[in-house]
């Protein structure tokens, strides 16, 4: 094999949540364009279509599931269909994610909850649901943040502490699964994107933070999508457990 054969994924089918909007779909897209066949869940069932239709575009097979990670059952739905439609599961992008900006003294216990339950739980029992059906060689990547190990500069406890306890996780289930099952698990700590969550930051918020990055600019989520395609590949075959930023430098800053 190749250098550059070993980054494709030709054979391969991968699961995206969170496959509705912003890096889910870049995500999705450049999963197809390595050859990955590629299942699609999120809470918005129509935007799904979208997605499908790229991952169609480049190729590959498109299998769209209404999914709430917050529901184990729906996660084993997600993944018992994609094994009946599209016959395996290889790669698991657990991008599902939701944000909150309240102060912590005001924040209600209902409020704080409802993001661990997406961001760190529906992780989990995705991965679960992945794992009992994933082949050795087989790879799961958690997209944390890079505010799992920065201050934001904005009220986020809930989130940050929901991203941070995803890099524990995936330190965990890499050491439990990749000597047994033969699973790697890795995450990315995405750093400034332009998404839904921040185009509901504070009015001169980016701008602020663009200006501490080394990079001097915010990043872009095929920026981000690639960095996923090379943890899910043979490229990245000895690597699991690691947390690699993507970031522009923002947390070396």
């Amino acid at each position: 094999m190749t250098v550059l054969e070993k980054f494709q994924l030709h054979g391969k089918v991968a699961v995206v949540t969170g496959a509705s909007s912003g890096l889910g779909v870049a995500t999705a897209q450049a999963l197809a364009e390595a050859g990955a066949d590629v299942a699609l869940g999120a809470r918005r069932a129509d935007r799904l279509a979208s997605t499908a239709r790229l991952v169609e575009a480049a190729g590959r097979r498109a299998l769209a599931v209404p999914t709430d990670v917050r529901r184990p059952e729906f996660c084993q739905r997600l993944i018992d269909q994609t094994v009946q439609t599209l016959g395996r599961v290889d790669i698991l992008v657990n991008n599902a994610g939701v944000g909150a900006a309240v102060p912590a003294s005001l924040e209600t216990p209902e409020q704080f909850r409802s993001v661990l339950k997406i961001n760190l739980e529906g992780c989990y029992w995705m991965a679960q649901a992945a794992a009992r059906v994933m082949p050795p060689g087989s790879a799961i990547i958690n997209v944390s943040s890079v505010l799992g190990v920065v201050t934001a500069g904005l009220p986020q406890a809930a989130y940050a502490a929901s991203k941070a306890g995803l890099l524990g996780l995936t330190r965990d289930l890499a050491a439990q699964w990749t000597s047994r099952k033969g699973i790697r698990v890795n995450a990315v700590a995405p750093g400034l994107f332009a998404s839904e969550m921040t185009q509901a930051y504070p009015p001169g918020y980016a701008d602020r933070t663009t200006s501490l990055i080394p990079a001097r600019r915010a990043g872009q989520a095929a920026e981000v999508a690639a960095v996923i395609v090379f943890l899910a590949s043979d490229a990245a075959s000895y690597i699991t457990g690691v947390t690699l930023p993507v970031d522009g430098g923002l947390s070396i800053a």
